[in-house]
């Protein structure tokens, strides 16, 4: 019943709210972005959502667009900024995805949006049972270790939440 008629309002109202109190510090985050790395100041995304339609996922951009002299972009760790690295560490990159809330593309809770690269690596059907509930700035698999647990243990912790979804679980992640 949570699932099915409370979450997506809650959510909206939640992100609604984050949204109005946070804007003056997102406002400086975008300048700082802006002067430190540049244009765009958003770094937009395909990323799989609920029921595996692709949705934009914006989140402020952390790294330089620097290339090679062949014109392809050089590896993650090389433009990750030591700014970029901070906003990371802090989740202060994940800010515009308050925007996917309010659009509907996101929860607070979930199982975060993999790239599709990654939905590729696993069976459908584990990758189907994952996407049957919105994707979240948040999850189980991100409160028991983030990135650094394997992506196997992320994919049960995912799946353990989708079995289990309810506002007493919610609270619990989110706080």
């Amino acid at each position: 019943m949570y699932q099915k008629y409370f979450k997506r309002p809650l959510d909206f109202i939640m992100a609604l709210f984050g949204l109005i109190v946070l804007s003056p510090l997102m406002l400086v985050i975008a300048i700082l972005v802006r002067i430190k790395l540049g244009s765009p100041v958003i770094f937009k995304q395909p990323r799989p959502g609920l029921n595996e339609k692709i949705f934009t996922l914006y989140k402020f951009r952390t790294m330089t667009d620097e290339r090679n002299e062949k014109g392809e972009l050089l590896p993650d760790e090389v433009r990750l900024t030591p700014f970029g690295k901070w906003l990371r560490s802090t989740s202060l990159d994940e800010l515009p995805e308050l925007w996917n809330i309010l659009k509907g593309d996101m929860a607070f809770v979930g199982p975060r949006p993999w790239i599709p690269s990654q939905m590729a690596a696993f069976p459908p059907n584990y990758c189907r049972k994952r996407c049957s509930v919105r994707p979240g700035i948040t999850g189980m698999a991100q409160i028991h270790g983030r990135n650094g647990i394997p992506f196997c243990r992320r994919l049960c912790y995912d799946l353990i939440y989708v079995q289990n979804v309810n506002l007493r679980m919610d609270l619990s992640l989110l706080f």
